[in-house]
């Protein structure tokens, strides 16, 4: 038996041997990889990576995988209503005439805070 860290290409059963990926694979990778370095690419990423991130809101924060109503119409109209509440709440983030104050912290956060210790309430911090 092979000491551990040593060799793992040729070491340990068959199916945990690490290979390296064929040679079309390879090269798509390599290509791929090559075109990630392009600007038009960046900017295209770039709006992908906003519109996931605003699907991933209305599914996990507004919990859209399931709807309250039985039917293609009704959860039309939920899911149409949600996507407007979604940018009310963006719109109302952007405005600074009432700035957002967080709440003062309380007697046991403040006992964290001396201790060093982190207390995860994000509505209190005002992010």
């Amino acid at each position: 038996m092979a000491e551990q860290g040593t060799d793992r290409l040729h070491s340990g059963p068959l199916h945990h041997r690490l290979r390296p990926a064929p040679g079309h694979l390879h090269e798509l990778q390599a290509r791929n990889r090559a075109n990630q370095q392009d600007s038009q690419w960046r900017r295209l990423y770039a709006t992908r990576s906003g519109v996931e991130g605003t699907i991933c809101e209305f599914i996990n924060g507004h919990r859209a995988r399931r709807s309250r109503y039985h039917g293609h119409r009704k959860t039309y109209v939920q899911h149409v209503l949600t996507g407007i509440a979604i940018n009310v709440e963006r719109l109302a983030s952007r405005t600074t005439r009432h700035p957002h104050r967080p709440r003062h912290p309380t007697t046991f956060q403040q006992y964290l805070d001396t201790r060093g210790m982190t207390w995860e309430c994000w509505w209190r911090q005002g992010k």
